[in-house]
């Protein structure tokens, strides 16, 4: 059995605010101890519930975050950027029985701590088929075309409500309590690294390959604070505006569609001028 664990940041133990999660800042660094703890505390529990193999992808910001050399020696560490599936990349080998949403947190324009999808700002509304998508939804339909459940969920209490419509069955573990986007009633890592590792172990019983889900194609609308954001992101191609800050693509299989809003993304980035956006 070999379980993937796709490790964000914003919805880890002790997050709240932005120095905590961008690296450089010293908050970042304490709160990778705690980011790491978390991660370790799932592979651990994995093990525990008998599985065989445990991979880590880094899926937050520069992909170099966790303490690779505070993990248990049975694991093992994708780190860095630039994946063909990102926050993901590992399920497409036809090898992963089932996957982990580890700190993740709300979509934009949700409530939640650090809330944004993708972009921790511009984007104002990501919606999949018409429904309003965290990374977590979009994820969950990029694995489920490969057949692999999400089998577990932590981040902030929001985040896992929000995880109850894409992955019902799986496990679920609230680190803290939303207050506001940058405020939250955080548990020690003592308490959160023995509730993940439990739950790790009793999702392992969930991970169970099952037949690929194939439900396109998929219709992804985008909503930004500025009009020149909309516009530019029509440069990808099939992109195309809807509105003065908006714009909607439709691609044939959930691969295709994550991976242009990886495109689309990028681009919006790109276009942001300082102080005026």
């Amino acid at each position: 059995m070999k379980i993937l664990i796709s490790a964000d940041m914003e919805g880890a133990t002790g997050v709240t605010w932005p120095h905590d999660v961008l690296p450089g800042h010293a908050q970042w660094e304490r709160c990778r101890s705690m980011f790491t703890s978390d991660v370790q505390a799932a592979v651990l529990g994995f093990f525990d519930g008998g599985a065989d193999e445990v991979l880590i992808n880094e899926a937050h910001w520069t992909m170099r975050n966790l303490f690779l050399e505070r993990l248990d020696p049975r694991a093992q560490m994708l780190t860095g950027r630039h994946k063909s599936l990102s926050m993901v990349e590992g399920v497409q080998h036809g090898d992963v029985d089932g996957i982990a949403f580890l700190g993740y947190h709300a979509g934009a324009g949700m409530p939640g701590v650090l809330a944004h999808t993708y972009l921790a700002n511009s984007l104002t509304g990501v919606w999949l088929d018409g429904v309003r998508a965290s990374e977590g939804l979009l994820n969950a339909h990029v694995v489920a075309e490969y057949g692999v459940p999400v089998v577990l969920v932590t981040g902030d209490d929001v985040a896992c409500e929000d995880s109850k419509a894409y992955a019902p069955e799986a496990e679920r573990v609230a680190v803290k309590d939303h207050v506001s986007r940058y405020a939250a009633v955080c548990r020690t890592p003592e308490r959160t690294a023995a509730d993940i590792r439990t739950a790790a172990r009793d999702a392992t019983s969930l991970a169970v390959r099952h037949e690929p889900v194939q439900a396109g194609p998929h219709t992804v609308d985008l909503e930004f604070d500025a009009a020149h954001l909309a516009a530019a992101v029509t440069v990808v191609p099939g992109v195309a505006l809807t509105g003065d800050l908006r714009a909607s693509y439709t691609s044939e299989t959930m691969y295709e569609a994550i991976r242009t809003f990886k495109a689309v993304t990028t681009v919006a980035q790109n276009a942001v001028e300082e102080t005026y956006g």
